[in-house]
């Protein structure tokens, strides 16, 4: 292979995405680099200017451009950082989600529109051969933080929770068929009935399958949201996935004028319950119950949302 055949490629992948016309591809006033910057923005959901630099590799003067004309078209705000008052947290607005999340429509349908001219046969040979170029040019390196992103789940993936929840638990703790129907219920009841403006459901993406996955609902008591059935795939760990996935919950329902966020798990899973420590959340009860086959300490833990900020 020679630097002729690399430039060779990259002429004819950037023509057929349109990247040298991006928004005019996707009938939108914005360029690829700004539609990436935006989608960013959109799946992580707490972000600042360095973190965006870091994440693409972005000059910082470019990038200093994209953010004033996001915040002149009303997509952005900016507030100080929670975590380092010297930088400027990056959020965007109602519109800035709903720009974002039109942007990932048209960009969806774009790429499902070139997929359908590849027949189906074909299309585990596109996937092998994409895989392997990303794998080599990654010169073998493990995954980083940066390489998930959070999303909203595609076709498909509500099953994914629920086959991925039942099979970890049956490996990990032996729980048996009751926890996978209990999944399968609370899947169902959102898949058929829940409002975007108040629920939703993150899946965490690495390499293009799903990693990990959360859900935020409506809790009976009003005011109150609740977070389920937070997952983290055993070779995913590490990458701080779960407390990304929690951050977006928490977020989401701040934002949703929720007042507290509840949650209910067990003791045995150490690791869910030190990630909800170190966002906040109290314990307020513990009970001991039998359930999926197995003898559980049941626990309720609650965070006030406007309360401690973090």
């Amino acid at each position: 292979m020679t630097v002729q055949d690399v430039r060779s490629f990259n002429r004819f992948y950037t023509n057929v995405i349109g990247a040298l016309d991006y928004g005019r591809h996707l009938y939108a006033p914005y360029t690829l680099t700004e539609s990436r910057v935006l989608y960013e923005l959109a799946h992580s959901p707490r972000t600042d200017a360095a973190d965006l630099r870091n994440e693409l590799s972005l000059d910082a003067g470019y990038l200093s451009r994209i953010l004033n004309k996001f915040e002149q078209d009303g997509l952005i705000g900016r507030t100080p950082s929670e975590r380092d008052p010297r930088r400027r947290r990056i959020a965007l607005t109602a519109r800035g989600r709903e720009t974002a999340a039109l942007l990932d429509e048209r960009s969806r349908e774009s790429v499902g529109a070139l997929l359908a001219t590849v027949p189906a046969g074909d299309r585990p040979r596109l996937a092998e051969a994409m895989h392997t170029v990303r794998t080599l040019l990654s010169h073998g390196r493990p995954p980083r933080r940066e390489d998930v992103v959070l999303r909203e789940p595609g076709p498909g993936d509500l099953g994914w929770i629920v086959q991925r929840n039942a099979a970890l638990y049956a490996a990990e703790y032996g729980w048996n068929t009751d926890y996978e129907g209990l999944v399968a219920r609370i899947v169902a009841d959102f898949a058929e009935d829940h409002d975007p403006h108040l629920e939703r459901v993150w899946i965490a993406e690495l390499d293009g399958r799903p990693v990990g996955c959360v859900m935020c609902v409506r809790d009976d008591a009003p005011g109150t949201a609740r977070l389920r059935l937070l997952l983290v795939e055993p070779d995913a760990r590490g990458l701080r996935i779960g407390d990304r996935l929690v951050e977006a919950v928490i977020d989401f329902a701040r934002d949703g004028g929720y007042r507290d966020l509840v949650l209910w798990t067990n003791d045995v899973l150490s690791a869910a319950r030190r990630i909800y420590q170190r966002h906040g959340f109290v314990l307020v009860a513990e009970k001991p119950h039998r359930s999926f086959g197995a003898d559980l300490l049941g626990q309720d833990w609650r965070l006030d949302l406007h309360g401690a900020q973090e």
